[in-house]
Order: C-alpha cells, then sequence, then structure tokens
C-alpha cells in the first residue's frame, strides 16, 4: 500500500489534479554529501553503499525513482571520476569491437556487416520467451519497490530495447562519417536493431499491464549535444526513426506514458517525438538552448498536457551558482511547468564539488512544493 508520498508521484503520473509537485530521483555523486543529508558518519557510504543511499533518497522525500542505481557513485571520487577505463567516446587510443581496429568508417561498416548484423539477424530469429520475460520485469519491479517501502514509488527504467546512433561502440569520428558516407548500412542497422527489439518490447509492454506498472517509461539516449541534434534531422526521420517507432509501437500503443531523456539541445527532435506518440521529457539544459517554456506548452498529439520531469541545472545553477540562484530556478521550473503533471527534481546526476548550502537550499525548496503546492 503506497503513502502519501508515493501516491503523489502515481497521480501525477495519471496528470490527476493535485496539491503538491513530487520530487524525482536525485542522485548525488559525492560521498560526503549522501552521507551528510542520510545522517551517517564519514566513510558509511563505502561500506554500507545501497543502506546510506536510500535514507538519503527517504530524507530528501524523494517520491519517485525510475533508475536505481545506489552504487553508482562508487566508481567516482569526491574529485571525479579517478580510475575510469578510457572508452571509445572518453579518449580510448584504440578502439578495438570484436576484434576489429576502428580507425575508419569503413571499419564500421566491416564490423557490422561481418559481425553486428549477423548477430542481430540471429537474435531476431531466436525463439523468444515473451512470458518469461514478463514475469522477469514484474518480479524486478516488485522486488525493487519493496526495497524501496511504500513512501517512494518505483516506476520501471530500461525494460525497453530501440535502435540506437552507436557512437558508443565506433566512436564519434568514424561513426559519424560512416553514416555520412553509408546511409543505407545505418538504415539497415536500424532496422535489425528494431527487429532484436520487438520481442522483449512486446512482454513490457505486456508486463506493464499484467503487472500493475506505474504507466510511465523513460527512454535515455543521447542524441545532441550543446549544439543541437547529432546528425540532420531529416537525415535522422528518414533512416532512424520509422525503425525507432516500429521497435517502440508496442509500449507507445498502451496508456504507458513514455518519455524522452534530453541532454544537450534537442529542441528540433521534441516535435518529431510527440509527433510518433511520446508524452513528455526530462533532463533540460537549459544553457544550450533548450526551451523549457515553450516544451512545457505544447501539448501530446491527443491534446493532453506534456509530462515534465523539470531538474535544476546540475551543470550551470547547482555547481556555480548561489543558494538565491538555486531557489529562483526551481520557482522558475514551477511557473513555467505544466498544469497537471509536473515533476521537480535535477537536469542529470549531481557531479562532486557542488556547495553543501546549494544542496540544502535544493532539498528545502523541493520540499516546500511537495507540501504546498503552487499555492
Amino acid at each position: 500500500m503506497l503513502r502519501e508520498n508515493a501516491q503523489l508521484a502515481l497521480d501525477v503520473i495519471h496528470q490527476k489534479p493535485v496539491k503538491g509537485i513530487p520530487t524525482f530521483v536525485i542522485h548525488i555523486m559525492e560521498h560526503s554529501l549522501i552521507e551528510r543529508i542520510a545522517g551517517t558518519p564519514p566513510g558509511a557510504y563505502e561500506r554500507h553503499p545501497e543502506e546510506t543511499y536510500l535514507t538519503g533518497q527517504r530524507t530528501i522525500g524523494v517520491s519517485m525513482i525510475d533508475q536505481y542505481v545506489p552504487m553508482n557513485p562508487l566508481d567516482m571520487g569526491d574529485k571525479g571520476y579517478e580510475d575510469m577505463e578510457l572508452s571509445a567516446t572518453t579518449g580510448a587510443e584504440e578502439i578495438v569491437v570484436d576484434g576489429i581496429v576502428i580507425n575508419s568508417p569503413d571499419a564500421v561498416v566491416e564490423h557490422m556487416e561481418t559481425v553486428l548484423f549477423p548477430r542481430l539477424e540471429e537474435q531476431a530469429r531466436a525463439p523468444y520467451d515473451e512470458d518469461a520475460r514478463l514475469r522477469e520485469v514484474i518480479e524486478r519491479e516488485t522486488r525493487a519497490q519493496a526495497l524501496l517501502g511504500p513512501d517512494i514509488l518505483k516506476v520501471p527504467y530500461g525494460v525497453v530495447g530501440f535502435p540506437i546512433v552507436d557512437y558508443y561502440t565506433y566512436g564519434y569520428e568514424h561513426y559519424f562519417s560512416a553514416y555520412a558516407m553509408y546511409p543505407e548500412i545505418m538504415e539497415k542497422c536500424f532496422s535489425l536493431m528494431a527487429d532484436a527489439a520487438l520481442p522483449n518490447n512486446r512482454a513490457a509492454a505486456r508486463a506493464y499491464e499484467e503487472g500493475r506498472l506505474p504507466p510511465l517509461l523513460r527512454a535515455d539516449h543521447d542524441l545532441a549535444d550543446s549544439r543541437g541534434v547529432l546528425v540532420g534531422i531529416k537525415s535522422l526521420e528518414k533512416l532512424w526513426l520509422p525503425h525507432f517507432v516500429r521497435a517502440m509501437e508496442p509500449v507507445l500503443k498502451t496508456d504507458v506514458r513514455v518519455l524522452w531523456h534530453c541532454d544537450g539541445n534537442l529542441m528540433d527532435l521534441v516535435p518529431v517525438l510527440i509527433d510518433v506518440g511520446f508524452r513528455g521529457f526530462q533532463g533540460f539544459q537549459y544553457e544550450d538552448g533548450m526551451d523549457y517554456r515553450k516544451i512545457c506548452s505544447m501539448k501530446t498529439r491527443d491534446g493532453e498536457d506534456l509530462l515534465i520531469i523539470g531538474g535544476i541545472s546540475v551543470t550551470r545553477t547547482l555547481p556555480f551558482g548561489t543558494p538565491a540562484d538555486v531557489r529562483k530556478e526551481i520557482d522558475w521550473l514551477v511557473a513555467n511547468g505544466p498544469r497537471t503533471g509536473l515533476f521537480l527534481g535535477c537536469s542529470s546526476s549531481v557531479t562532486p564539488g557542488v556547495s553543501w548550502e546549494n544542496i540544502q537550499t535544493l532539498i528545502e525548496g523541493l520540499a516546500y512544493y511537495r507540501t504546498h503546492g503552487r499555492g
């Protein structure tokens, strides 16, 4: 049985008129801040990470968590990543995928045609036990809800797959060069990714209904940087979008509110996503050109308010602003947010270096709006 705080989150997901504004998960990475919020001694997070992390979420008053990653801050010290293994997107000197050195656009295509495509085709052909996957999703979410307790609503995350713009694997330079040079190969890749994802997504859609899971899903794929969408919007609509929509259709045609996580300036893609059935957004980088006020004034393709998880900027306001700046931004998010369907949180993870005063002001502001709402 959900208590008032979690029930508030569920009511807002259903976009019912409510008084308070629920709080989305506040994922803080600096251990000392997690411990101070939780009221534990120094070193408690490393000794008891999950317990300390969850105590912190409860102390903040978090109403809803989708991506539950209590161990994630263990990867980071108080000055940031310390022993991070370099990857294709973080400066690796050499990118090798399945024994193929990715040193050119042609190497990207070689890997796709000789390794990735056969793998995806086999995955799509293989028998898939949708009932087993359905049970797995329901059981995982039920366990997570029991762990969080009745004050925090657990919402599914990461339960669907879809075609991605896969610079993660191949690196920016050679992947995007291949994207420009070989569009037919890229479209085939997106098509095969969709084929492989569909059985899982059908099972996930059923899990929402049969498991009576909270009808919210945040799709998480970074498709923009500070300048805009990473590839031309017209090419994305032609090569990627039809296969993305085909993969997501089992969930998009249900009552689940599907949101998109926004890193960078995604403005050109916002109306495209709304048009195919997305019902909201999370993670705005306002300084990169994300027009929060404009987005919040938009409607779904059915004419309803969007569901918005408005976040205090973790790249500008929290690390570099004052407590007065934090208060001002919270007020601004509320004043310009949708009348129904608004959550408050942070735009992304809070990295080390944010002052305690700003964190304290954030927590106080979230508590005020959770209790008083716009009134």
